[in-house]
């Protein structure tokens, strides 16, 4: 039977131990961290120390002026990684060696989703205008660590749209219809954060429809474009800004964009040629 606490009260620490505590797991969990740091870390620093080896565009939009800077929402931002660590152990604590599987199936395509990502990224690289905050502590590690090139398309929004469909079809498999206020929960932890992404300008309303369509082409069974529209279509509706006609106007763009790159997506021999061909068109850095 499901659990009747939420997957955001779990342990992180303990979720963590109990992947790496896991002979089944511990292999694809490191290859996993290696792979973030390698296709995040490791590349941006090095384009940062080495500019100009590859263009950099600015991903800005006018629209990113009517969503207000919320330092506030921060803590929500930072949570993306949190959010599926605490996936996987709620799944290992409820399901024990069942969940052994899927857990390994998802901490590997977590590791091919920056992969995939980094396909993009090592071909054409994107800035936006980030304000330099630090009144708040949790933007120290922001500015200090992530040398912003990396939007287009968002890795943020890309890790939370895997976490909650792969682990909505997991639960269901594990828990039927008792599952679904589980997913239901997940799939508002991951509208929160692609919204905070957007509140902190760590990312353009450009970057998400890239994510979106990134996701898309990486699992559509999980992410199909009807699923894209339903989670570009309920952005910000639990919001006071932007406002309603402003809100209404993002959302309208985000799927313009987003369905942009799919229509060229279907006719392109790589998946990347859409978001590549549309970062030529913004002004470079």
């Amino acid at each position: 039977m499901i659990s009747g606490a939420r997957i955001d009260t779990e342990s992180v620490p303990m979720s963590f131990a109990r992947v790496l505590g896991s002979p089944y797991l511990r292999t694809a969990a490191l290859r996993c961290i290696a792979s973030i740091f390698r296709h995040f870390f490791f590349a941006q620093y090095r384009a940062a120390f080495l500019p100009g080896r590859i263009p950099v565009s600015r991903a800005d939009h006018p629209l990113d002026g009517k969503i207000p800077f919320w330092p506030v929402k921060v803590t929500i931002y930072l949570d993306f990684v949190a959010f599926w660590i605490r996936c996987l152990g709620f799944l290992l604590r409820n399901y024990g060696r069942r969940a052994l599987e899927p857990s390994l199936v998802f901490i590997r395509t977590m590791g091919q989703v920056y992969e995939t990502a980094a396909e993009v990224y090592t071909k054409h690289l994107s800035t936006t205008d980030r304000p330099f905050y630090i009144a708040h502590p949790r933007f120290l590690p922001i500015h200090g660590l992530d040398p912003h090139l990396m939007c287009v398309p968002s890795l943020h929004v890309m890790v939370v749209i895997r976490t909650y469909t792969f682990f909505r079809q997991t639960l269901q498999a594990f828990a039927g219809k008792d599952a679904a206020g589980k997913s239901e929960e997940l799939y508002r932890g991951a509208l929160a954060i692609t919204e905070a992404v957007l509140y902190i300008k760590q990312h353009s309303v450009n970057c998400i429809p890239a994510a979106m369509y990134a996701m898309t082409k990486f699992e559509p069974g999980l992410f199909p474009s009807g699923e894209a529209e339903r989670f570009a279509a309920e952005l910000f509706t639990g919001e006071t800004e932007p406002g309603k006609g402003d809100a209404e106007e993002i959302r309208r763009h985000i799927l313009s964009l987003y369905r942009r790159f799919i229509a060229e997506g279907e006719a392109a021999r790589d998946w990347t040629k859409p978001l590549l061909d549309f970062l030529k068109e913004l002004p470079p850095k």
